[in-house]
């Protein structure tokens, strides 16, 4: 911690942060481009010429949509690292800020004051109706300790909680996978999450994967509610392309579990006001059509890139803000046609902020602490959450120091607005405890029975000497029953049925199925006192 009295150089290590940014966005547009593909458990299909994916059976999402809490939230990533300065503005210490940002600060004339120490810039006016009308809240200052400044490395960490390992599943994907741990075999109706855009990101990754599908067009999904499938199968050339092809083919084929019943809650509602032609704008309207559809899913992510703002920043952060303000506004308005926006929470989140000063292209680099909006009527009226960075003192890297941890503003959301119970949040949230915000929200009480009943039972997949195994740490003495099915599902055979007892057991998959495996992928199936676990597994 220290306390600067002056701008840096605009060119010091200009060049050696131009090198290090262009190779943190090739790492990061390499793991979208697999994820794109399909190869690591995502993807994507567009409705209404916007992008959009659908995680398929994420455990936590399984356990909300299944609760009586009817409570949906809409995540809002501003991707890229969104300025926090120049959304809401510090007008308390406006000298400080324009100090620090002699071009790129916003003319005190061009503000329009939420209270008397914050304002926003006047082309994010459609937020002062929202504001006004009571549902609007910001909190300052959020970030975690010891901000790491890569946009791939700080993304996993908003998405998984974890800023100290590297931990490979995201705080929506991971906890229920012990309450619903037979999603391979037996996924919910309906899709838990729906997310568009933000492909590598973690943040509904379960520890087998996430489950997702892909079109290219609103004429495919067509296609695909029709027939079932996108691809056709059938017509393939008969030559090893044909055969390439036909792999391709099938396997895309194999992820369009949702397609039929997202097509449907499409085509069962319009939008009732008029969204611009912008990203997040069409992105918004989609989901309003979802949710006054009918579809049922509790949770969205929606994604606005752009934030990357190192140089042109006026312009580009005022196209951006503008969409984000117009787009929420026709939102709310247009879930308000129907009566369904109570039920409704918006949150924004970006990977980081941005340094307090201004660089040397009429930008600003990689920094730390950033606001975080959240829109909506449950808030029960609008304020400023927790207390705002000191713009004079900041850390080792320049940056200004988060007053409020990340994980205080998803523990809040998971209690307040989904009533979990804090230890089942504590899970969520990798065993850690966090405190609850002040939001607003008042938790409609539900039943947590469902979500405290959790079996001890371990299981996991082991190779070793080419062979796989799965090893199981009984928690109790039991009966067990462990069936083996192919990746269509098809019951392959029986690998154990018999009492084990309490302790660790090691079963050898192909001496214990008896028939012969071709190399490949499977899954197998534990019933253990009336509950349910499966797994794929690699047999080798």
């Amino acid at each position: 911690m220290c306390i600067h009295d002056h701008i840096p150089k605009p060119t010091e290590n200009l060049t050696e942060d131009k090198h290090i940014h262009d190779q943190e966005h090739s790492l990061w547009n390499r793991r979208s481009f697999i994820q794109a593909l399909g190869l690591a458990g995502a993807g994507s299909m567009v409705l209404a010429n916007s992008a959009i994916s659908a995680s398929k059976a994420s455990p936590l999402s399984i356990a909300l949509s299944e609760s009586e809490n009817d409570n949906i939230l809409v995540i809002i990533r501003l991707k890229g690292g969104n300025d926090g300065l120049n959304t809401i503005v510090p007008v308390y210490d406006y000298g400080t800020y324009a100090n620090l940002r002699p071009t790129i600060k916003h003319q005190q004339s061009d503000l329009l004051n939420l209270n008397a120490d914050f304002a926003i810039p006047n082309y994010m006016s459609s937020l002062e109706s929202v504001w006004g009308d009571g549902n609007m809240k910001v909190i300052h200052g959020v970030g975690y300790p010891e901000q790491n400044l890569s946009h791939f490395r700080s993304s996993d960490i908003w998405a998984s909680t974890d800023d100290i390992n590297f931990e490979p599943t995201g705080w929506w994907g991971r906890y229920f996978e012990d309450l619903y741990p037979d999603y391979i075999i037996n996924p919910p109706d309906i899709p838990p999450a729906v997310q568009i855009g933000s492909l590598g990101n973690l943040i509904f990754d379960g520890v087998e994967s996430n489950y997702a599908f892909s079109v290219a067009n609103p004429a495919q999904l067509a296609n695909i509610a029709a027939n079932g499938a996108l691809h056709d199968v059938i017509n393939i050339p008969d030559c090893v392309y044909g055969d390439k092809l036909l792999f391709m083919r099938a396997t895309t084929n194999t992820t369009f579990t949702y397609a039929d019943v997202i097509h449907d809650a499409y085509l069962a509602a319009n939008n009732d006001v008029s969204y611009a032609d912008e990203e997040l704008a069409n992105q918004l309207a989609i989901i309003a059509r979802l949710i006054k559809g009918g579809l049922g899913t509790k949770v969205y992510m929606v994604t606005l890139g752009g934030f990357d703002t190192h140089a042109n920043q006026i312009e580009d952060h005022r196209t951006l803000l503008e969409d984000l303000s117009n787009s929420i506004k026709n939102f709310y308005d247009d879930l308000d046609a129907t009566g369904m926006q109570d039920n409704v929470l918006a949150m924004t989140i970006s990977e980081f902020g941005r340094r307090p000063y201004e660089n040397g292209s009429n930008g600003t680099d990689h920094g730390a602490a950033s606001p975080v909006m959240l829109f909506g009527r449950g808030l029960n009226g609008s304020g400023f959450v927790g207390v705002h960075p000191d713009l004079n003192v900041w850390d080792g890297n320049d940056n200004l120091i988060p007053t409020t941890d990340f994980r205080n503003v998803y523990s809040s959301v998971l209690t307040d607005w989904f009533c979990l119970d804090p230890s089942v949040v504590n899970t969520i949230l990798l065993n850690q405890n966090y405190d609850t915000l002040d939001l607003g929200l008042n938790c409609q009480a539900l039943s947590t029975s469902d979500f405290s009943d959790v079996s001890t039972l371990s299981h996991v997949a082991v190779y070793q000497n080419n062979r796989t195994y799965i090893e199981l740490q009984m928690p109790v003495t039991a009966h067990v029953d462990i069936k083996l099915y192919d990746i269509l599902g098809r019951e392959i055979g029986t690998l154990k049925n018999e009492v084990l007892f309490q302790g660790r057991h090691t079963i050898d998959v192909r001496a214990a199925i008896n028939t012969r495996l071709s190399y490949g992928q499977y899954i197998y199936r534990i019933s253990l006192g009336g509950q349910f676990y499966s797994k794929s597994i690699l047999i080798k």
